[in-house]
């Protein structure tokens, strides 16, 4: 993905799209060798610090779970019920994505966007081998996220509005492609202190 007519004119402290180049080189690195060091953790035991249902992470072979990378558990906040729509920013590997398909059941359908294309690779190969029709892996930006007006009963994200440099574009998105009354769960990491503006400009400190 290239920048969007939606990043034009506006101003954000660093640039979008060099942003994106490094946080795809950075994931790039979870989906292909997930046992790295990186200096976040991941897999199972990030899982478990999370305090995600592990009766239902367990269920998951290793390749859906390695390159789980959030920070928090979305799903603490609301239980997924059957039947909805859901849409996961920054899918990833698909390891929301897969729990929120098991908790929509076939009448559901969840959609996971993601902008790496290793990532995007790996959840789709394993959405197949999980056997989950009700899951799609579309790529996109949470700038710009190709979902239509009003699908979602639900919109998830794990970690990822941190990493864009316009909240409130994200934001906006969001909300176009919820209904009216729709749900956002979403875990991130956010600075309860003012960030020194030479700090917001130094693009190595987003990702890092």
């Amino acid at each position: 993905m290239t920048a969007t007519t939606k990043d034009k004119d506006r101003s954000t402290p660093v640039d979008p799209e060099q942003l994106r180049d490094e946080v795809r080189s950075k994931y790039r690195e979870v989906a292909e060798t997930p046992d790295a060091e990186f200096h976040f953790h991941t897999g199972r035991d990030l899982a478990r610090r999370c305090r995600y249902d592990m009766a239902a992470v367990d269920d998951l072979p290793d390749n859906a779970v390695e390159s789980f990378a959030g920070v928090a558990n979305p799903f603490a906040l609301r239980d997924i019920e059957p039947g909805e729509r859901v849409v996961d920013i920054g899918s990833g590997a698909g390891f929301d994505s897969f729990l929120a398909a098991r908790s929509v059941g076939t009448d559901g359908h969840v959609v996971g966007v993601d902008m790496t294309p290793q990532m995007l690779a790996k959840s789709r190969k394993l959405a197949t081998q999980l056997g989950h029709d009700n899951v799609d892996f579309r790529e996109g930006l949470a700038e710009d996220i190709p979902v239509d007006d009003g699908w979602a009963d639900v919109v998830i994200s794990n970690g990822v509005i941190n990493l864009c440099p316009d909240k409130q574009l994200v934001f906006e998105e969001i909300f176009r492609v919820l209904r009216p009354g729709g749900t956002l769960q979403f875990a991130d990491i956010a600075n309860g202190r003012p960030v020194p503006e030479e700090a917001m400009r130094n693009i190595d400190l987003w990702t890092g």
